[in-house]
């Protein structure tokens, strides 16, 4: 693979997915390919799960690292496809246990279904991801990877923990999303890193960049059901209020809302429904909140940043960096 130098072309994703079109047209072959089972029901569900929508970022970063690191195997392909496959695996759990019914405009896997397919399909997908991982022959990715599994496994058990829990604490809603969501991103960049260099100083900027720019990523989706309109988005909003799930911008006002902001907060998690959601929405962008959580988004997103300083000049690089903005400055 050449590396080609910055022209400062990349301005919007529809630029990103351009510089990465041939490697992911590979991904998505792959992925195709990887996803045959004699079992009926397997290949519909993951198949309609696979399709359903996204941006497939995660595969995306593994392809963009090994084009900015100008690796010049193969092995980011079925590393960027073995990524999608451990996240899809994540989206049908969360679905069965957060009880969704809608994501990126479609029904879910476990709506369609049920809750049973739905994880036995997802457990699948992580069997079948590390079927794949050997086909590598590197006992440090499969190490990265088991690691990665497992710490995710942990942000789920953490999260549920923190149900309902009105006194969570910021830092223990960083190690949540750290777990849960960073992990992911962390491992595929820093496989892709471990595949194109033996610099482990090198390695380890990579994967902190992952790490930094999936907290950034989901610190911005934790905004979401407070800034913008339901018709914006891809999934229901009022989601996390209904399930329980205290984000960045619940825990500002909890902290320096008012009593009454308290009582109505305790109130919408108690019913576990969206009934108070207009009320507390308002009071959300009534206080800091949402500039406090946006801050703190780019923060990350700029920690992020700093790990690519001694990256050579490329387009690849340049689109990198904008993977950082984006993260912060979305809507759906």
């Amino acid at each position: 693979m050449k590396q080609k130098p910055s022209q400062n072309l990349i301005q919007t994703i529809d630029d990103v997915l351009k510089i990465t079109h041939d490697d992911m047209s590979r991904v998505n072959a792959t992925i195709r390919d990887s996803l045959d089972s004699h079992v009926v029901l397997i290949k519909q569900i993951s198949t309609y799960i696979i399709n359903s929508g996204g941006k497939r970022l995660r595969p995306i970063l593994v392809v963009l690292m090994a084009q900015a690191l100008n690796y010049k195997g193969k092995d980011h392909i079925q590393l960027a496809a073995i990524i999608e496959f451990i996240h899809t695996a994540t989206l049908l759990h969360d679905d069965v246990v957060d009880e969704s019914d809608m994501r990126r405009g479609n029904k879910t896997a476990n709506e369609v279904w049920g809750n049973s397919a739905s994880v036995l399909v997802g457990d699948f997908l992580y069997s079948r991801s590390f079927q794949m991982m050997v086909t590598i022959e590197n006992l440090e990715v499969m190490n990265i990877l088991a690691n990665a599994t497992n710490t995710i496994s942990e942000g789920e058990v953490l999260q549920l923990l923190n149900i309902g829990n009105l006194e969570i604490t910021e830092d223990q809603y960083y190690q949540v999303i750290r777990n849960k969501t960073a992990q992911l991103f962390e491992a595929g960049c820093e496989l892709s890193a471990l595949i194109s260099s033996d610099d482990r100083n090198l390695i380890t900027k990579m994967a902190d960049y992952g790490k930094y720019l999936g907290m950034a990523f989901q610190i911005a989706d934790d905004m979401l059901d407070y800034a913008i309109d339901n018709d914006e988005l891809d999934k229901n909003i009022g989601d996390d209020l209904a399930e329980g799930k205290l984000t960045l911008p619940l825990i500002y006002l909890l902290k320096h809302g008012t009593a009454d902001d308290k009582t109505v907060i305790s109130e919408a998690i108690e019913s576990q429904s969206t009934k108070h959601l207009k009320t507390i929405q308002k009071r959300i962008n009534e206080t800091p909140a949402l500039e406090y959580t946006q801050n703190k988004a780019n923060e990350f997103a700029h920690l992020a940043k700093e790990q690519l300083t001694d990256l050579p000049a490329s387009d690849a690089k340049d689109a990198l960096l904008f993977l950082c903005d984006f993260a912060c400055h979305r809507n759906n």
